[in-house]
């Protein structure tokens, strides 16, 4: 018996967990194996171990940047669990573990009067994912405010100290490996005036509310903007709203985002991709690439 059947034995793995539910999009079909790992020191026994080192691996934090094959993933899906969830401030410094909500994040600095991370009110997604693509929103980015990261290599189970300048950020781009986990950041914010940051998180909330597809299943931003213009305002200007594969189309709202109704396959996603950058591409020379992450699929 192979080391994980054993832990799926002892019921440390789960086997052939449906994965939709847990991405944004609610598409896609099952995990080969899913473990929550509860905190750094069994993450990093976990890899000591061995037991996953033939196993493709995913790290899936809120899923809302994620579209998952139909077939699922034939690998293990790790989890992190409350231990990553942790939030603590140090002065200026903010200390947040990698399941850290980013909403949250940016709520719970201003409730300390700190600002800085305002705008990560508007990131649907965790800590540890803001850091491995330099994820950001309203003219801000991770790497304004990121002092360093702790990431865990699971080949070795190894644990090193990265600074911004170490990451290699730049735009939606870190250089963190697929074998590498994020599981904490510490942030430089700056002294402010809680009532100030308050009113720019309900402003952020509102331009949000009224500008993005809110109450559908969608992954946030599906392209990356390419230089001086803005993925959405392309897709909009070519006539492509509606659009539609299967159950997915481009939302009338927000150009740059695609909704899924009840009946959508994570195929369905994928093909309304394609199409769209190959119209992009056809009418305006302009290549998009996708900022959301595909998983599972055939290349």
């Amino acid at each position: 018996m192979s080391p994980v059947n054993r832990m799926v034995r002892h019921g440390l793995i789960q086997e052939n967990v449906p994965l939709g539910p847990l991405t944004t999009y609610k598409s896609g079909g099952p995990a080969r194996y899913l473990i929550d790992v509860l905190d750094s020191a069994a993450l990093v026994e976990l890899a000591e171990s061995g037991d996953i080192a033939d196993l493709p691996v995913l790290v899936l934090g809120r899923g809302s940047n994620l579209v998952v094959s139909d077939t699922g993933f034939p690998g293990l899906v790790i989890r992190l669990g409350e231990g990553f969830a942790r939030l603590g401030f140090d002065g200026d410094q903010v200390v947040a573990g990698a399941a850290m909500a980013l909403p949250r994040l940016a709520r719970a600095a201003v409730e300390q009067s700190l600002a800085g991370l305002e705008f990560f009110v508007g990131i649907p997604g965790s800590v540890g994912g803001a850091v491995r693509q330099n994820a950001g929103c309203f003219g801000y980015e991770t790497r304004d405010r990121l002092v360093h990261a702790t990431v865990v290599e699971l080949s070795t189970g190894a644990s090193s100290v990265r600074t911004r300048e170490d990451l290699d950020l730049s735009y939606r781009h870190s250089n963190i490996g697929s074998t590498e986990v994020v599981v904490e950041a510490v942030f430089k914010a700056v002294p402010g005036n809680a009532e100030a940051s308050k009113s720019e998180l309900r402003r952020i909330t509102r331009w949000r509310r009224d500008n993005q597809p809110g109450g559908t299943f969608n992954a946030g931003s599906v392209f990356k903007n390419p230089p001086h213009v803005a993925a959405g305002a392309l897709i909009d200007s070519l006539g492509l709203k509606g659009m539609s594969v299967g159950d997915v189309s481009v939302s009338e709202k927000h150009a740059n985002f695609f909704v899924a109704g009840a009946g959508a396959t994570s195929a369905d996603i994928l093909e309304l991709v394609i199409a769209v950058k190959t119209r992009v591409f056809e009418e305006s020379g302009t290549i998009l690439e996708p900022e959301i992450q595909f998983v599972g699929f055939e290349t």
